[in-house]
């Protein structure tokens, strides 16, 4: 067997129908980790997961989770030798909210739908899909060789869309089960539907709410206004002193150190594309100066989730008591996560809007910014790999404009981290009609069956 038969051998489970039909039965596990009444299908999916490993000779241990009402984490292990390098994967089970009744022309979450070169329904490219592509690949090295000709270990987990609570506190407690020399897994988006994509890390996110509440009640904007101060209008000033009209971010501590050169380099040219459904580029949106791919994968960014003052579904004529903006900042490594609100408060107190409160998000947990530098070996062995069985140079990006558990295998566990994202950015993750693309599909099998293939020879960074 070479390792263009085994590559063949991952992509013709597209064509055989195999892969839209085990797909299909991830789909129907409704593992929503938002709620709490997807924790028990939560842990079917391991069950679904742990049926896959065994069946490739991995040894299955669940770690339930220390926090009160998450989900269970699967790790696989399958050692075939000491001296060989040790592989770790990662993916997660859980998907968003269903969004059931919102998805367009009678789709539903849990029913996989093919639809020209989409494949519709929860979970297909975040993340049920990608990790099954990189099983598949994984099990026909295996079939070709008869091993792998490297550790292989991976984590399922079934919390990512919470924040990953409690996943810190298990590789913690069992470094050495979780132990390995590079995280390679998947998610997330390519920068283009055509071109393969290698993420070295991930921005980090906190949410926040900023609040401003003046009083009990609202009160006739005839008899009141002009007399009382409005909230809303206190709100949205104090976040144009956060952001200006061309969101350039004006609080300090929030701006990054100037992006590397040698990370501007590889950045150069590089177009962020949504495919046929996806946006329109702003190009005049962000820091002066800096590309739109340098504003998302080198640079922070803020955004306004969701603001309200009064009723906006039955407005009257009242001052609002209160207004309330959730919003977010995305991170790149290098910013001081633990002063972010610290700064924030600092910031507000200085413009004068000290009635504007600034209130931490305990519903998820956050995730950190961290990354793998470019220049590191790992880094360039896989960017080789994939070269090869693409005939392209993949896109490299510092860190990819999301967010996920990195920090836990760059800084916890110690290893370089990279991702091989199976997706692109108008798939609708997180929103009605999420799905994927065939032909990414069939990309991605190929180059993770010539990776994975590639583990197994010499030249793999030591």
């Amino acid at each position: 067997m070479s390792r263009e038969t085994v590559q063949a051998a991952a992509v013709d489970w597209l064509g055989s129908g195999r892969f839209e039909s085990e797909l299909a039965r991830l789909v129907a596990i409704p593992s929503e980790s938002q709620v709490p009444e997807g924790l028990a299908h939560c842990a079917a999916y391991l069950d679904a997961m742990r049926s896959w490993f065994e069946g490739m000779g991995f040894t299955c241990r669940v770690f339930d989770n220390p926090k009160a009402g998450r989900g269970p984490v699967l790790l696989a292990t399958r050692h075939e030798g000491e001296g060989l390098p040790t592989v770790l994967g990662y993916g997660h089970g859980d998907v968003v909210r269903a969004m059931t009744g919102r998805w367009a022309q009678g789709r539903e979450p849990w029913v996989l739908r093919r639809e020209g070169e989409r494949l519709y329904g929860r979970g297909t490219a975040d993340n049920k899909g990608q990790h099954l592509i990189n099983l598949i690949a994984l099990a026909e090295v295996l079939r070709a060789r008869g091993r792998l000709g490297f550790n292989a270990k991976v984590m399922i987990e079934t919390g990512e869309e919470t924040g990953s609570p409690g996943l810190h506190e298990i590789i913690a407690a069992h470094p050495e089960a979780f132990a390995a020399n590079v995280l390679i897994a998947s998610d997330g988006p390519r920068v283009h539907p055509g071109r393969p994509t290698v993420s070295l890390g991930c921005r980090g996110a906190v949410n926040f709410d900023l609040v401003c509440d003046l009083r009990e009640g609202a009160h006739h904007s005839g008899n009141w206004g002009g007399a009382l101060a409005d909230p809303a209008a206190i709100l949205a000033h104090a976040i144009a002193s956060i952001v200006t009209p061309e969101g350039q971010i004006r609080v300090p501590e929030w701006r990054p150190e100037p992006i590397r050169p040698l990370v501007r380099e590889l950045l150069a040219g590089m177009t962020l594309d949504g495919g046929d459904t996806g946006p329109e580029v702003d190009a005049d949106w962000g820091e002066p100066g800096l590309t739109p791919a340098e504003n998302v994968y080198a640079w922070n960014s803020f955004a306004v989730l969701a603001m309200t003052a009064g009723t906006p579904e039955a407005p009257v004529n009242a001052i609002a008591p209160a207004a309330r903006a959730h919003c977010q900042l995305r991170f790149i490594a290098g910013t001081d996560a633990a002063d972010i609100l610290p700064a924030l408060r600092r910031h507000l107190d200085r413009a004068g809007f000290g009635r504007v409160a600034v209130v931490a998000d305990e519903r998820e947990a956050g995730f950190s910014a961290s990354r793998t530098e470019p220049d590191h070996p790992w880094a360039e062995w896989v960017r080789k790999s994939v070269a090869r069985s693409t005939g392209t140079e993949p896109a490299v990006v510092p860190q990819m404009g999301g967010s996920i558990c990195n920090e836990l295998f760059t800084d916890l566990l110690g290893i370089p981290a990279i991702w091989l994202p199976h997706s692109y950015a108008g798939c609708a993750q997180h929103a009605p009609d999420e799905h994927v693309l065939l032909p990414v599909c069939e990309s991605a099998l190929g180059l993770m069956a010539g990776l994975y293939w590639d583990l197994g020879e010499d030249g793999v960074p030591r």
